[in-house]
């Protein structure tokens, strides 16, 4: 019987535990797409709790709670943090085959040296423990980034956010690791959801451009991602709960637009039409700027609308969508590769069942002299569990170039989320080691250790050319 998480965990044959502990544990990080706050970044955060830096904000958790039957007071409410550190810790143990099981003693070990198994006897000692090094430094923001070795750090921004934080990033010499913002368009497309018409004349009071018809919206729009260019960004991010395609002219997409500044509520045909015209306009934009495009696809978002109304969206009651992909998907990455205009491309379904549809489209755009110009992003929010990375880094390799893959992301709110990398990297190296073990490729020490450097690190480092 194995030992529980000790240094050859999750590393399950002898090429596997050379090929992490030579080549991939001591590497940096990139994350190019996470929720960080880059205002808690540059004021280097601190924390006096575990529940702070362990469990606000974290839906991951909150969701393990409420299953375990936590009243909401402990989860999100006004209980101390205490008592939600003790919900959490009595609700863990119920957690076998959760990744959380693993990641939440991943950051007890990392970051705090506690290698104790968490339950409820000995909670109490941890809360101290933690605690007592918090109070004592080294525990903020920055801190935490630092001794992750994260080099380049992605957060999620809104068109209109002023990037004041960065803006002071970028100018403190100070701090070594690039944070950068990605620009996250999706309350302009959505014009049908509540406010639309306040977020558009925001858009229009920080481009400083009117945007009183659909050909200044594109010109706001257009300026804000030369400004994001300018602050350092190189990346944006589409939530597309559903992919659309519908073909439009400018006009009618204008008289779309116009209709919903008007504060009306258009079909679904409409929006799609909309959407289609506007994200093909953002595209070509990217590609003339050398950016990387991602779409996050399929997310049934805030299912629950008595906890929506109470708590709002991102706190833990969304699911998996299973809409249609592969028709509106290609017809909208044809229409921009038709002239030459399809950007560097990352590609995301929450639904498990579409991974080798997405594997298998990404081939039929791959081109321009770039390796891996589009890729099949990784595992994402309920799939980047062990058995959710294996199959999605199957479903490239069956179909594609698992070597040229861009690796693994946080898509967290969480400084201590670093240890998914590492969980990422010690399952990408067992399944390689599988492999060769097993003779199905060769047992050439260099060629190993290149692939597993190149996905851990150096694909993305080339691939965004931060």
């Amino acid at each position: 019987m194995k030992k529980f998480m000790d240094e050859n965990f999750l590393l399950t044959n002898e090429t596997a535990r050379s090929l992490y502990h030579d080549v991939a544990k001591d590497l940096p990080i990139i994350d190019y797409h996470c929720h960080l706050s880059p205002q808690e970044i540059y004021e280097n955060k601190s924390y006096r709790t575990i529940t702070e830096v362990w469990l606000y904000g974290d839906h991951y958790k909150w969701r393990v709670m409420r299953a375990n039957g936590v009243d909401e007071r402990c989860v999100t409410g006004d209980a101390s943090d205490y008592d939600k550190f003790m919900a959490y810790a009595r609700a863990l143990p119920s957690a076998i085959g959760n990744p959380l099981y693993h990641w939440s003693h991943l950051e007890l070990q990392r970051y705090f040296g506690i290698t104790d198994i968490i339950n409820e006897k000995n909670a109490p000692a941890i809360w101290e423990n933690v605690n007592a090094q918090l109070a004592e430094g080294g525990f903020g923001a920055r801190d935490l980034i630092t001794k992750s070795k994260v080099k380049v750090i992605c957060t999620t921004d809104d068109p209109t956010d002023s990037l004041e934080y960065h803006l002071k990033l970028k100018e403190d010499a100070s701090f070594e690791t690039k944070v950068l913002p990605s620009f996250r368009p999706d309350k302009g497309l959505e014009l049908n959801r509540e406010g639309f018409t306040a977020w558009v004349e925001k858009l229009s009071q920080v481009s400083g451009q009117a945007v009183d018809s659909y050909d200044g919206f594109l010109s706001a729009l257009e300026a804000r991602v030369r400004f994001f260019h300018e602050v350092g960004g190189r990346v944006s991010d589409h939530a597309l709960d559903y992919v659309p395609y519908a073909e439009a002219t400018k006009e009618e997409a204008a008289a779309i637009f116009q209709k919903a500044l008007n504060g009306q509520k258009v079909s679904h045909e409409d929006e799609m039409k909309y959407k289609t015209y506007t994200l093909v306009f953002l595209g070509k934009l990217y590609a003339e700027l050398g950016w990387a495009m991602q779409y996050h696809m399929n997310a049934s978002r805030n299912n629950n609308p008595r906890m929506f109304e109470k708590l709002g969206p991102d706190t833990g009651f969304d699911s998996m969508n299973d809409s249609a992909i592969s028709i509106p998907l290609c017809r909208l990455l044809a229409a921009l590769e038709q002239d030459n205009h399809l950007p560097k491309t990352i590609l995301y379904s929450l639904n498990p069942t579409q991974n080798h549809t997405i594997a298998a489209l990404v081939g039929s755009f791959q081109g321009g002299g770039i390796p891996g110009k589009i890729q099949f992003g990784s595992a994402w929010w309920f799939n980047d569990t062990k058995e959710g990375m294996i199959a999605q880094m199957k479903a490239l390799a069956d179909i594609g170039l698992l070597g040229r893959f861009v690796g693994m992301l946080t898509d967290s709110r969480s400084f201590l989320s670093y240890t998914r990398h590492e969980y990422f990297r010690r399952i990408l190296c067992s399944l390689i080691g599988e492999w060769v073990e097993n003779g199905e490729f060769p047992d050439d020490r260099e060629l190993l250790g290149r692939i597993v450097q190149d996905i851990s690190y150096d694909n993305a480092k080339a691939y965004f050319g931060f």
